[in-house]
């Protein structure tokens, strides 16, 4: 729920992102073969601990924690990457070598 909520990711995300970042796994205690809870069981989690009131107290808890210890926990976004076409270069050498020279 912590990184669902501070990275704004969905339940189909958290999943994946545990699964992909070590990162991740190491924050929630998991080794590397360990299973990662699927979207379905993330979102019940997150109904029952909305639902029962808990959660804004933990992260409640979790924030005073953090304070403590003097630390700043930053929301966020993981952004994928994406590929973008770079212009294309129309000049020839030589003519790149001329317009050195005059600069």
């Amino acid at each position: 729920m912590v990184i669902k909520h501070y990275y704004n990711l969905s339940d189909h995300q958290v999943q994946y992102q545990i699964t992909d970042r070590q990162s991740f796994k190491d924050f929630l205690g998991l080794a590397s073969g360990d299973k990662v809870p699927d979207e379905k069981t993330i979102w019940a989690f997150s109904e029952k601990m909305s639902d029962s009131g808990l959660s804004e107290k933990l992260f409640q808890q979790f924030v005073d924690e953090l304070n403590a210890k003097g630390l700043i926990f930053n929301e966020g976004q993981i952004i994928d990457a994406s590929f973008v076409l770079a212009p294309k270069q129309h000049n020839t050498r030589d003519e790149n070598k001329d317009m050195k020279k005059i600069q």
